[in-house]
Order: C-alpha cells, then sequence, then structure tokens
C-alpha cells in the first residue's frame, strides 16, 4: 500500500517552486505524490521526476478534459482524432515523468452536457477512442484510470458498475477504473460495495472527504471503506485528492467558494494519520 498526495490543492503544474512543499509532503511520510499533467512538454517533466527522484518521492500522474475540441465521445472524426493526439501527449508526458499511472475522467469533457443521459452512438465512439488511446498506453507502459464522477460533472459515467461495464467492452489491460470516495459518496447507494463489487478493474483510489476537505473531517464512511479496501486486497495507492481556493482557475473549476480547512497542511499532516490509523484499524478487524 502507497499513500499519495494530489497537487491539486495547491496548482495545475508542478515546478521547482514548490520543492520546500514537497519535501514536507515527503517529512509527513507520504510515499509520493499525484502529479497533474495539463500544459508543457516531455521534458518538463522527466525534469520534474529528477527532482522527485531527489527527494525520494514516487508519483503517479492526474489530468482531465476540459476543452470540447478534444471530445472523445464527438460524432466529428476530426475532433475525435484531435483528442487521441490529445490523450497520447498526456500519455508520453505521465511516462516521462516516470509514472506508470494516469488518473482522472478522460472518457468524456468535464463539465459539457448533452440535456440527456449516453446514447449507444456516443458510448460505441468512446469504446473505439479508448481503444486507440490503449494501444498507445501499452507502448509506454501506463496505465489509464478511467473515474466515473457525479452527475453534475459528467454524463458518460456516474457509477462503478457503468464505468467497468463500458471498461469490458473497452477490454484492454491498460484502461482500467479508479473509485473515488466523493464521487461515490454522491452516486452510489452502497459506496463500499460498488468498490468489492468491481475491485478487479480498480488500480488507483482517490480518499477525498464528501466536501473534498480534510479526510476524516466529513461524512464519507470511512471506517466500512477501509475495510472494503483491506477486504479486496487492494494494494496500490490511496491518494488524497482535495481542493482549495489557493488557485481561482481551479477554484472554480471545481465550485470550492469557503475554505474546506485551516490550511493546506491540515489536510495532508491529518489527511495522512487518518489513512495510516484507518487501515491499521480495518487490518485489525
Amino acid at each position: 500500500m502507497k499513500i499519495g498526495m494530489c497537487m491539486f490543492l495547491w496548482t495545475t503544474r508542478v515546478g521547482p517552486e514548490h520543492e520546500a512543499l514537497l519535501e514536507d509532503i515527503r517529512e509527513t511520510g507520504f510515499d509520493g505524490v499525484e502529479i497533474p499533467v495539463f500544459e508543457g512538454n516531455t521534458a518538463d517533466y522527466e525534469n520534474l521526476g529528477k527532482m522527485l527522484d531527489g527527494l525520494g518521492l514516487e508519483r503517479t500522474a492526474v489530468s482531465a478534459i476540459g476543452d470540447p475540441q478534444y471530445d472523445l465521445i464527438s460524432p466529428s472524426k476530426a475532433v475525435q482524432t484531435a483528442a487521441v493526439d490529445h490523450m497520447r501527449w498526456v500519455l508520453d508526458c505521465t511516462s516521462a515523468l516516470g509514472a506508470n499511472t494516469v488518473s482522472g475522467p478522460l472518457h468524456s469533457v468535464l463539465g459539457q452536457f448533452s440535456g440527456a443521459g449516453p446514447t449507444s452512438d456516443e458510448i460505441s465512439r468512446a469504446v473505439e477512442t479508448q481503444k486507440l488511446v490503449a494501444e498507445h498506453a501499452a507502448k509506454v507502459g501506463v496505465t489509464v484510470g478511467l473515474e466515473a464522477l457525479n452527475r453534475f460533472e459528467c454524463y458518460l459515467v456516474n457509477t462503478m458498475d457503468d464505468l467497468c461495464s463500458f471498461l469490458h467492452m473497452v477490454d484492454h489491460p491498460n484502461i482500467k477504473a479508479m473509485y473515488d470516495t466523493f464521487h461515490a459518496n454522491i452516486e452510489e447507494k452502497d459506496p463500499t460495495g460498488a468498490l468489492t463489487r468491481n475491485a478487479s478493474d480498480v488500480v488507483h483510489i482517490h480518499i477525498s472527504e464528501n466536501d473534498r476537505g480534510v479526510p476524516g473531517k466529513g461524512n464519507i464512511p470511512w471506517p466500512e471503506t477501509f475495510s472494503a479496501i483491506n477486504a479486496i486486497g487492494y494494494d496500490s495507492w490511496l491518494t488524497i485528492e482535495a481542493f482549495g481556493r489557493g488557485l481561482a482557475d481551479l477554484a472554480a473549476a471545481t465550485k470550492v467558494w469557503r475554505d474546506l480547512a485551516d490550511s493546506p497542511e491540515q489536510v495532508y499532516r491529518e489527511g495522512y494519520r487518518h489513512i495510516v490509523e484507518g487501515m491499521s484499524l480495518a487490518r485489525q478487524s
């Protein structure tokens, strides 16, 4: 089991200016960090990877599709081609970073809605484009952990059952699932059951409170969640994802209008202890 901290709490572009913060995250006990991939080039991520190596931090990657010109389910072949090319860039940057997993809602455009649920044509286009993404993912040694998002952020896949049914249509080992406690808390009638049923497809887990603040300070059923994680034999990353108001564009995108914690330090220090203690209790029970 590895414990990670997503850098979304501070930025969408990590650089040398974050070195002191990264050092403190490592001193707290984290095994690694989750690096946003939204801009830059492979050389930037290769250099960042070297810095993380020097700090003794492993890493995963996270991204999302916010621009409609990169819509993987568009009826336009030209847009589909641009979208797949964009995903190849994300995968190349992830590989250059030294990460073997990139997660997020990398199946459709974040916040773009049709006014209805997904059509069979949209699902078919999604399967087709994911197969193309999978080919490049396998080539560069990266696994994509697709994320089921709540209905207020996307409409293609909102539940773990829907996501994993979709994955079985894609049927490729480099396209898998991420489980996120925040989204499951909104969409699943039985959040831990949704994880347990689909355990074989899950390659990454986001630990996120119901208000996206300090893990353990809200109403996510944490004892049941940690028990389920332990019961399925999951042995990969538990990464804290939280958001704040430090970056205006990211705060607007995540709809954060108020402070969700006393400080960022509270989020990662108390969040780390919450995971360690929660998993310890789960193993003892």
